[in-house]
């Protein structure tokens, strides 16, 4: 028989006020769910997360692979019947699991090279060798071109604590 868990509405106040502001106006219709091109092509059920959140299930929230399968499309939130801002939901839940640990490895790799080269995408030698071919610069004028720039990038990284953030590995 399962165990029965107790809501816990201090972790659904946490998830309002760290921006799941109408996280409470959810009446779990299903639109969202129905209307979700992950949830298509993975077990992603965006309406689960939401009622777990409301009930504040932060144990399943936050561990769980699911808040990383949505792709703010906002197909969702146009789609609500109540005007529940999903996205800022799993954006806030998702800020919340970092803080605790965990991360998708592919969301963890990019923030990543986000903190230690300013790019989303390193630049590969091929990738030079097709913009020259293309008449463009080599490296483009970003930061792979200016290493004071890059300097900005990981200062700001490292004075927020982003790189230590995404570089412990998710759980």
């Amino acid at each position: 028989m399962a165990e029965a868990k107790e809501p816990n509405p201090e972790f659904t106040r946490k998830v309002v006020d760290a921006g799941g502001k109408t996280v409470n106006l959810c009446f779990q219709c299903g639109t969202c769910t129905g209307s979700c091109p992950s949830g298509r092509q993975t077990a992603f059920r965006i309406r689960k997360v939401v009622r777990r959140a409301q009930l504040g299930f932060e144990e399943d929230v936050l561990p769980s692979e699911d808040l990383w399968l949505c792709t703010t499309c906002y197909t969702c939130y146009e789609r609500c019947p109540r005007g529940v801002e999903i996205v800022d939901i799993i954006m806030a839940l998702r800020n919340m699991a970092v803080r605790k640990g965990y991360m998708a490895e592919p969301h963890r790799k990019v923030a990543e090279l986000i903190s230690k080269t300013g790019h989303l995408v390193s630049l590969r030698d091929e990738d030079k060798t097709l913009r020259s071919k293309l008449g463009l610069q080599a490296t483009p004028p970003t930061v792979f071109s200016d290493p004071k720039a890059l300097e900005e990038v990981k200062k700001i990284a490292a004075l927020c604590g982003f790189d230590k953030l995404v570089a412990g590995g998710a759980k």
